[in-house]
């Protein structure tokens, strides 16, 4: 399996230091979700029903009339290739690899393609799989880039695979509503903005002849009544989603403040986590381990990926971490402390040195 970010038992054992005592900023999930209320004993004790309120909830929530619960979203990305024959697959890179490993596995070939020229790829590319914004870099496709690169595909019976795992706290950029369409397939997750990453639930949105095969695939009870009772409740709560979205921007902009002052300017981001590309990634990665804080290391490119600090007792222990760390300062980046989120337009980069 690949390797992901909150291994937190590992790292503990890893550094010698207890798991209560560890800062994880390895996942990008929102450390203040949604408040989960006490499950009724009749929930752990009943059979999950697809009749039930998640269904409808996730509709509304979602702009779209048909949609397949799932066991999160990674569980769509394992079984989506089984549903083609073998065929061209193109992904950015870098992003959530995962994807890549799925259609590998499926015998599908997979070519990686720079952000900047996915949105172009010729016509023997059937399947284009795009995470918007990305993962790790936060790369922001605009509705309309995607919607013309999935005509060009739907109209030579290719799919657009769509991963919006990080999308809620901006859905003025999702394709949900479109939804359903021929070819275009968005996924979502209730593990990153609403917090509730233990509780395994993602949708498919796409038309039926992709979710019928696909819920064939996966069986019966996908998803634990208690995590369906969750989920409806915490996609039916607007309020809480209202607050979310005002705030996590205005968290993520902190976060890329503070790496920024201490000369890791990110190159890129998200609501949820900033990314710095840095060439002394594992040397910083290491330093933070030491201390008890976990970040996301990334190989290729040399990167870190931060998530956001629950606390004021936490950004005061990153802040003094950072202080501590020392690290060649030549970090490359698109630009010079960008904005926390990369827009739509956005394509071209430089390298800073600092």
């Amino acid at each position: 399996m690949l390797e992901h970010g909150g291994r937190l038992r590992a790292a503990a054992r890893r550094y010698g230091i207890p798991e209560s005592d560890w800062l994880d900023l390895s996942t990008g999930i929102n450390p203040d979700g949604w408040p989960v209320p006490a499950v009724p004993a009749e929930i752990w004790q009943a059979l999950p029903q697809d009749d039930d309120e998640l269904n409808a909830a996730a509709s509304a929530y979602y702009g779209t009339t048909r949609l397949l619960a799932v066991s999160g979203s990674q569980a769509a990305i394992q079984g989506l290739p089984s549903l083609r024959s073998s065929a061209k697959v193109a992904l950015v890179t870098p992003s959530y690899a995962e994807h890549a490993h799925a259609w590998q596995r499926c015998g599908h070939e997979v070519i990686g393609v720079p952000a900047e020229e996915i949105l172009s790829v010729g016509d023997e590319v059937s399947v284009v799989v795009i995470v918007n914004p990305n993962n790790p870099t936060g790369k922001l496709f605009s509705r309309d880039e995607l919607l013309e690169l999935h005509a060009r595909l739907a109209a030579r019976g290719g799919w657009l695979v769509v991963d919006e795992a990080f999308m809620d706290a901006m859905p003025e950029h999702s394709l949900a509503s479109v939804c359903p369409r021929p070819g275009l397939i968005v996924l979502r997750s209730l593990g990153k903005f609403f917090g509730l990453a233990g509780a395994r639930v993602g949708f498919v949105l796409a038309e039926d002849d992709v979710l019928q095969p696909l819920a064939e695939l996966l069986g019966p009870w996908p998803i634990a009544a208690p995590s369906r009772y969750v989920s409806a409740l915490a996609l039916r709560d607007t309020a809480w989603q209202r607050a979310a979205r005002e705030l996590l921007p205005q968290t993520a902009q902190r976060l890329a403040d503070l790496l920024h002052a201490h000369g890791l300017s990110p190159t890129g981001g998200s609501s949820l986590f900033q990314w710095v590309r840095c060439a002394d990634a594992a040397n910083v990665h290491e330093q933070l381990a030491r201390q008890g804080i976990l970040t996301r290391l990334f190989e290729q490119p040399a990167s870190l990926r931060f998530g956001l600090p629950r606390d004021e007792v936490q950004w005061v222990r990153l802040a003094q971490a950072l202080k501590g760390c020392r690290f060649n300062p030549f970090v490359v980046s698109l630009s010079n402390h960008q904005p926390l989120i990369q827009s739509p337009s956005t394509s071209s980069g430089r390298t800073v040195n600092l």
